[in-house]
């Protein structure tokens, strides 16, 4: 499952720096002016589970697999982007590929790098960003309205869908030039489907990234960092805080360094890791597990999904042949310490075709082909 989470953002706000951190490696240009970035640099990186961790000690397995989620971290925006300006419209392109957003806000004042308007204000930057978006998806809108009323003017069964189709982008857009990027609009099913099949920049989920700097790390009443919780607070949208300069230190250091780092900072882990978790969740992903000796494994799907096409991730034949889903929750084989002793106690559960597959759920697939 390739699913993409775009990094975006203002020019020198951190980007890049933080998706180097992210991969481990300075595999995207990091440096002091705008347009570093030109094309968009994509990575695989591995979300980090302390359960499949817990089940890679219990098996020992010859092979431990992590799920996996992709970062593409996009060139910076900056305003008349929708018009072209700072070669927008090859940045925008981009963004209308990845599944989610994850716009980074700069947080730090450092006169050392400059800052593309001027001033740090995270929510002028956050303004400028979604409004090009904004801009852009009103001009996807147009050019299918000019399309839709073409065919409202006819009749039968193709009119009268133009007409319902009209409506439909009418007030989509009536929400945009009202300020309202489309996920926040109350809009019906049929407008949101509109919205996906026009792939519109401001219908992807969104979670904003706070990059301050390591002195601004656990303090609460940060107006910068406040300010990007207000904004967040009031479209439902996460926010993660994080220093991309510490985690881009930490990702140089050896694992016991980064231990001590870390505790000297105060911080349980580092937070890329709360990044990544909060990125999985913004796409509304779970977590399955297969176990044994073999291998330990962790697998994605979308909230919702059925045992069968649960198995079907692993290999088609097993959807086709699917049969029955063994199932045993994470929490209760780590505790009981063996499959036969879940079976003992009855926390093991024999599920059907029907059964929607839960974050935590160890599986085994019996199938027939």
């Amino acid at each position: 499952m390739a699913l993409g989470i775009g990094i975006v953002g203002l020019p020198n706000v951190g980007k890049s720096t933080l998706f180097n951190a992210l991969l481990g490696a300075a595999q995207a240009a990091a440096a002091n002016y705008p347009f570093c970035t030109i094309e968009p640099n994509v990575g695989v990186v591995p979300v980090p589970d302390p359960r499949l961790d817990a089940l890679a000690r219990l098996f020992s397995p010859r092979k431990t697999t992590p799920t996996t989620l992709e970062f593409i971290d996009i060139a910076g925006l900056v305003a008349g982007a929708s018009k072209g300006e700072g070669l927008g419209n090859q940045f925008l392109a981009n963004i209308r590929e990845v599944d989610a957003i994850a716009h980074v806000l700069r947080c730090f004042a450092d006169p050392d790098v400059v800052h593309v308007a001027g001033a740090v204000d995270p929510r002028s930057d956050r303004d400028v960003v979604e409004t090009e978006l904004m801009l852009k998806d009103l001009e996807s809108i147009e050019r299918r309205r000019e399309r839709a009323r073409k065919g409202a003017k006819g009749g039968g069964a193709a009119g009268e869908q133009a007409r319902a189709e009209l409506v439909l982008l009418d007030g989509l857009a009536a929400g945009l030039e009202a300020g309202q990027p489309v996920r926040a609009q109350a809009a019906g099913d049929g407008a949101r489907a509109l919205a996906r099949e026009l792939a519109l920049l401001t219908a992807k989920p969104i979670l904003y990234i706070a990059n301050v700097d390591e002195g601004q790390l656990g303090v609460a009443d940060d107006p910068r960092v406040a300010a990007v919780r207000a904004l967040a607070a009031a479209e439902g949208a996460p926010v993660v805080v994080i220093s991309g300069q510490v985690e881009a230190e930490l990702v140089a250091l050896e694992p016991a360094e980064r231990a001590e780092y870390l505790a000297g900072l105060g911080l349980a882990e580092p937070g890329l890791h709360r990044l990544v978790r909060a990125g999985y969740d913004l796409l509304g992903l779970v977590t399955y597990f297969t176990a044994g000796e073999d291998e330990c494994r962790a697998w994605t799907v979308r909230r919702g999904t059925h045992a069968p096409q649960a198995a079907g991730v692993i290999h088609g034949d097993f959807e086709k042949g699917f049969i029955k889903a063994e199932v045993i929750r994470v929490e209760d084989l780590l505790a009981l310490r063996s499959e036969a002793a879940c079976r003992t106690e009855g926390k093991l559960r024999v599920e059907g075709k029907d059964y929607v597959v839960q974050d935590g759920d160890v599986m085994h697939f019996r199938f027939n082909v």
